[in-house]
């Protein structure tokens, strides 16, 4: 299990602010807005009405008693609570390149979290691997952010592999009123929450994010190597310098990235793939887009 210093964690944090901040001002924040557009209308005043305005709103009750038409004026209900259910299981201490699935996990989630306090909303978290390990209820404000990205960064996980059925059970029972859910994971091994997927979607607006890493479907060829699985605690060994076997662990892992999409797609929830060490702008952007296109 990776460790982490308290000088350590604070270059990272440093660093994730950084480099988020850039994804948030030029990128994130307007899409995040318009995608996103919170509970509905309330009502904000009584004016008198103007040539151009919606007869509709004309409150009858006030141009009664005054002797001038007045109309209602509402404005957008902008505040939401967004819930970040972070996987925090040994899977995510992977990654090919410079970037372990973990930190990519934490700096995704870092920039949601950032475009939502900026939009005014509130922002919480749920960290899990077998099992709810933490949560921290929501709240504003960049500190708060911040304590959020320093927990994704420095929680030692009790438990080793993947389950998101107590995640969103425990997502469900905590939060009475629908929200805006990102579920980050590379759901490595996890079965059987096809029916509680369900339920969620149809409680709040659920979106999934795959972290995954190249690597993982695209084998190099370095011979024969010992392949530790984290999460089982196996120790294989592959034969890397045999096409088959690369074609073989390729295939398998394309059929599982497959059987998630298929699976989400009939819970009706949206999904984003993104690889450790690659930039994550585009698929967002795409993401965005197609929110606006649907509404």
């Amino acid at each position: 299990m990776e460790t982490i210093d308290h000088k350590e964690l604070l270059k990272k944090v440093r660093r994730i602010q950084i480099t988020t901040k850039h994804a948030v001002n030029d990128v994130f924040a307007g899409q995040y807005h318009s995608t996103f557009k919170g509970r509905g209308m309330e009502f904000d005043e009584v004016r008198e009405y103007v040539p151009g305005d919606d007869i509709r709103s004309i409150d009858w009750n006030v141009t009664a008693r005054t002797g001038a038409p007045h109309i209602k004026k509402f404005v957008e209900e902008r505040e939401m609570t967004v819930m970040l259910v972070v996987d925090i299981s040994a899977s995510h201490l992977f990654g090919s390149g410079n970037q372990m699935k973990r930190d990519l996990a934490a700096e995704v989630a870092a920039v949601l979290a950032f475009s939502a306090i900026r939009n005014n909303d509130r922002i919480g978290l749920i960290l899990f691997a077998e099992e709810v390990e933490k949560y921290i209820p929501p709240k504003k404000g960049t500190r708060h952010v911040l304590r959020l990205v320093r927990e994704m960064l420095s929680h030692k996980p009790q438990g080793k592999g993947t389950n998101v059925v107590p995640a969103l059970d425990y997502l469900n029972h905590i939060s009475t009123r629908k929200n805006v859910t990102f579920l980050i994971s590379d759901f490595m091994f996890s079965d059987d929450y096809e029916q509680l997927l369900k339920i969620s979607a149809r409680r709040h607006d659920l979106i999934s994010v795959v972290v995954g890493d190249k690597r993982e479907i695209a084998w190099p060829d370095v011979g024969l190597i010992n392949w530790h699985d984290a999460e089982t605690g196996e120790t294989v060994l592959v034969d890397t310098s045999s096409k088959k076997v690369r074609n073989q662990l390729a295939m398998e892992q394309t059929r599982r990235g497959e059987a998630i999409d298929e699976l989400h797609r009939k819970a009706g929830i949206d999904t984003i793939h993104l690889f450790a060490g690659e930039p994550y702008d585009k698929q967002f952007i795409k993401f965005f887009r197609q929110r606006a296109q649907r509404r």
